[in-house]
């Protein structure tokens, strides 16, 4: 009995012990037959040094240089109207007729007052020289001849007043009167604005004052053209500071040939420097930004395949893309600029041959 006991126990463990054995072995087999994961493919960028231009930033808005609602100086009737809403006019251009009828009436009688006076004094002209009237009625016939003449002219005035212009070149507005409409005095018909050029107003704080000057050139972008920028130049600045703000108020003038800027927008103004700063740069797609600081990952040549480190960087202003590196790497560094997400240290990387996708376009 014990040693059918034992047989079935051997005869256990000789077969348990087979089927072990012989897993494991499959074991190994699959583990020698079994290759290392192929490296990282990443894109990778060189750190540059690049020359920037320092400059300040505001806010502003733009002003035209010459603004105004066109009106009427004298009260009366509309007779005819000579423009369209939103056509460009020059300078003394004819706007508008009031009725004039009763005024020209009244020039023609005084224009007959002035041809008596003229005559009377001519008469009397000749009659001094023979001193056949006295001196006292030839003064009182000038007199009476320069009033008439002043009357002719002071009516003269009052048609031509009637007649509204143009008061500089500029783009009307839309039109806010009609044919037979009854304008009482310094009624509003349309808005005048000069475009070209055009002022933006700004300010900036007051520790910048001793680096602005007139003539100082500034770049310009409205949210309506937000790819367009507009070249101007500082062209006053304010004699005080501001007591609440402590900031001081600017005006640039920018040339608007295509009359695409128009008073009241809002703008973004950048004053540039008269120096520029050597710094190190990369394209934003490089950064890993994280709560606890900026890192990349760095290209290390390792003894058979390229490795990656993470580096902490400090960065500065974005420009176009690009990230000024304060610390943290050397001018000619290659960072992974595409496919940090899958990286890790010391892991073995393999670069691609196109550059990232932000950098694409720039390639030669």
């Amino acid at each position: 009995m014990i040693k059918r006991i034992f047989l079935i126990l051997t005869l256990s463990v000789l077969i348990f012990g087979g089927l072990f054995g012989w897993k494991f072995y499959q074991d190994r087999q699959a583990q020698s037959q079994m290759q290392a994961p192929p490296p990282a493919v990443v894109a990778v960028t060189k750190v540059k040094q690049e020359q920037w231009q320092p400059y300040l930033t505001s806010v502003g808005s733009l002003v035209a240089v010459a603004g105004v609602d066109v009106s009427n100086e004298l009260a009366g009737k509309i007779t005819a109207i000579h423009f369209e809403s939103g056509q460009s006019v020059r300078k003394g251009q004819l706007l508008i007729e009031l009725d004039t009828s009763t005024d020209e009436a009244e020039l023609r009688g005084l224009q007959a007052d002035q041809l008596l006076a003229q005559v009377r004094f001519d008469r009397g002209k000749k009659l001094i020289g023979k001193q056949f009237i006295s001196k006292s009625d030839y003064d009182l016939n000038r007199a009476q001849l320069a009033q008439a003449k002043s009357a002719v002219k002071a009516k003269l005035s009052v048609i031509d007043k009637k007649h509204i212009r143009a008061p500089f070149d500029g783009k009307l507005g839309i039109r806010l009167v009609d044919i037979g409409q009854y304008l009482a005095e310094g009624s509003a018909i349309v808005p005048l604005q000069m475009l070209d050029p055009i002022y933006v107003d700004f300010t900036l704080p007051e520790q910048h004052l001793a680096g602005l000057t007139i003539g100082q050139q500034l770049i310009l972008t409205v949210q309506a053209y937000p790819d367009k920028p507009f070249n101007g130049k500082i062209s006053a600045i304010n004699p005080a500071i501001d007591i609440e703000t402590r900031s001081i108020k600017l005006r640039a003038t920018l040339a608007n040939p295509e009359q695409i800027l128009r008073p009241g927008m809002f703008a973004d103004v950048r004053v540039l420097s008269s120096w520029k700063q050597d710094v190190l740069t990369l394209p934003d797609t490089a950064i890993t930004y994280n709560p606890y600081g900026d890192s990349v990952f760095v290209v290390e040549s390792g003894e058979q395949v390229l490795t990656v480190q993470r580096h902490q960087v400090e960065t500065g202003e974005t420009r176009e893309g690009r990230v000024q590196i304060l610390k943290g790497l050397q001018a000619g560094e290659r960072v992974v600029s595409a496919g940090q997400v899958k990286l890790r240290n010391d892991m073995p990387v393999r670069i691609d041959d196109q550059p990232a996708p932000g950098e694409r376009e720039n390639a030669p």
